[in-house]
């Protein structure tokens, strides 16, 4: 098994992390910063905007398994691409849309997944394509925080479940049985 990387940010990344932990063919999702100025950026420098770095997931996976298009296909349905610098109350550039690919053909399959995400809506979708960058690992809390602590954080309550349901009704053939 070759394993692949993909790297995405959709807003928080405790929300997305909790998607992509259930899809077949993922088998590790790693919460941390990128495409921001400062080396070894914490939580709290990334939170207050200033850093220019976004909250990410780094999904490690199983191409034979799903495919980049389908995490693609699941990351444009699971968050909102149309708002800029935003997911709902989560508001700044560290919350933005983007994708960061680690070579040419995941930059090509970013430009058409945004032209299928884009096809779907009627509002136009700002997701960037970004990088390349440098990784910054979160802090170990970060890391499986719906797992492990989210399940009793309200945001995460009101914020998770809505989207994992997205996840099972339109992607319920891409699922860990």
């Amino acid at each position: 098994m070759i394993m692949q990387k993909a790297i995405f940010a959709g807003g928080c990344f405790w929300c997305t992390e909790a998607v992509f932990n259930d899809i077949a063919g993922v088998h590790s999702v790693e919460s941390g910063y990128i495409g921001g100025t400062n080396a070894n950026p914490t939580y709290r420098q990334v939170c207050s905007g200033t850093t220019g770095h976004a909250e990410g997931i780094k999904i490690g996976f199983d191409p034979d398994v799903v495919s980049y298009d389908d995490l693609l296909d699941i990351f444009f349905a699971t968050h909102d691409p149309t708002q800029l610098n935003r997911q709902g109350n989560d508001i700044g550039t560290q919350y933005r849309s983007a994708i960061f690919p680690l070579d040419d053909d995941q930059r090509a399959a970013a430009v058409a997944g945004i032209e299928r995400a884009g096809a779907e809506r009627s509002e136009p979708v700002v997701t960037t394509i970004e990088g390349p960058a440098t990784w910054y690992v979160a802090e170990d809390y970060h890391q499986q925080y719906w797992a492990d602590e989210g399940r009793s954080n309200p945001y995460c309550v009101a914020t998770i479940p809505p989207k994992l349901q997205k996840l099972r009704t339109s992607f319920a053939d891409k699922l860990k049985d």
